[in-house]
């Protein structure tokens, strides 16, 4: 029976949007293949690793049956990539395996029955979908995505919040050190729901998600989130855990602020950060009216230090941070001009963008 018959680059597409979740040693075996099914001419690609299931429907000809079976997704994947993008590639099913042919070429592999694949049971309390165009959740992931922690004892914090209130889509990252939050507007009133989505789903939705106007549509359940977009569907479990309290993190009425250019201030950060100590990667921060310095040192008594001319009148402050955190939401950023408020050396840092009233980020003082 034939599976399929498509362009290299069309089957290639369709198994790379679903083969980002799969490991290649996995405790199942089965989790390092990707389940297919034929349903006419519809093939439907699933991925899973117990947390996150990620299913496509192409429709990518052959014979028009029926048929289900799983095979290796890297196997598949590195086959496919080693042949050219406008190669024809049959795929056949006889006697448990799967011949893939395509000009002279042909490979033989091994398949595992379709019914022994764990597939995400899907909850039954979904809230109420709402929707925002790909570009925007894309966007709105990247402003905050670095703010997550890694590996942290804290569980609930390895991960993003998303809160659905309203109008207004909300997105909070935060390790205990730095927090990033950015928001967005929906085009439909939502009741509150609030979910902590895992930095593998976040790192997955990064690099599906693409910068274009087509929707992404969002569902939450308890212990669930599911997402459609493009084909295609992602359902994923969630972070359990209360998320810090992030409103009372963020400072309010900082009584001295400076607006400076982005690419000029994270151009000096990168080249202080260069005679950082590996270990604390500080840096001193001296401003007062007219100029702002960069100080850094090690502990081979290297220095470096840069100065920007600012426009600013408020009071002469000194404070340290950890250059990284700085560098981090600079980075990220598109806008031409930042805002920084400050109160003392004590007292956190926030970050604004002028033009975006959405987005803030909180970094923490240290002591050098």
């Amino acid at each position: 029976m034939i599976v399929l018959k498509a362009a290299q680059e069309k089957i290639l597409g369709a198994l790379q949007s679903v083969s980002g979740i799969v490991e290649r040693r996995h405790t199942l075996p089965i989790l390092a293949n990707v389940l297919l099914r034929k349903t006419g001419k519809q093939v439907e690609f699933t991925s899973s690793d117990l947390e996150i299931q990620v299913r496509t429907t192409q429709e990518l000809g052959g014979d028009e049956a029926n048929f289900n079976t799983t095979v290796g997704a890297r196997k598949l994947i590195d086959i496919l990539r080693s042949l050219p993008a406008d190669q024809l590639v049959t795929m056949s099913a006889a006697q448990n395996k799967l011949t893939l042919q395509a000009g002279k070429s042909r490979f033989t592999l091994q398949t595992l029955p379709a019914e022994d694949f764990p597939l995400v049971n899907e909850g039954a309390d979904f809230g109420p979908a709402f929707s925002v165009p790909q570009k925007v959740l894309r966007d709105l992931v990247n402003q905050v995505h670095f703010a997550m922690a890694v590996h942290d004892i804290r569980y609930y914090l390895n991960g993003i919040l998303f809160i659905a209130e309203g109008k207004q889509l909300t997105l909070v990252a935060t390790d205990g050190h730095r927090l990033a939050l950015a928001q967005s507007t929906l085009d439909n009133e939502v009741p509150k729901q609030e979910v902590i989505l895992p930095r593998k789903t976040v790192l997955e939705l990064q690099r599906l998600l693409r910068d274009e106007d087509t929707p992404i549509e969002m569902q939450f359940a308890g212990n669930q989130a599911r997402f459609n977009f493009s084909g295609m569907q992602f359902v994923t479990k969630l972070v359990e855990g209360k998320f810090p309290d992030f409103n009372r993190v963020i400072p309010k009425n900082h009584k001295n602020s400076v607006v400076l250019g982005r690419v000029p201030l994270l151009a000096s950060l990168q080249r202080a950060a260069i005679l950082t100590s590996e270990k604390f990667k500080g840096v001193r921060i001296n401003i007062e009216p007219g100029s702002l310095r960069i100080a850094s040192s090690n502990a081979e008594q290297e220095e470096a230090k840069e100065e920007l001319e600012i426009d600013y009148s408020g009071d002469a402050i000194e404070i340290g941070f950890n250059v990284t955190y700085l560098m981090d939401a600079l980075a990220n950023m598109s806008c031409e001009m930042v805002k920084l408020e400050l109160q003392d050396t004590a007292a956190s840092a926030l970050f604004t963008v002028p033009d975006q009233p959405g987005f803030k980020y909180v970094v923490m003082p240290m002591r050098i």
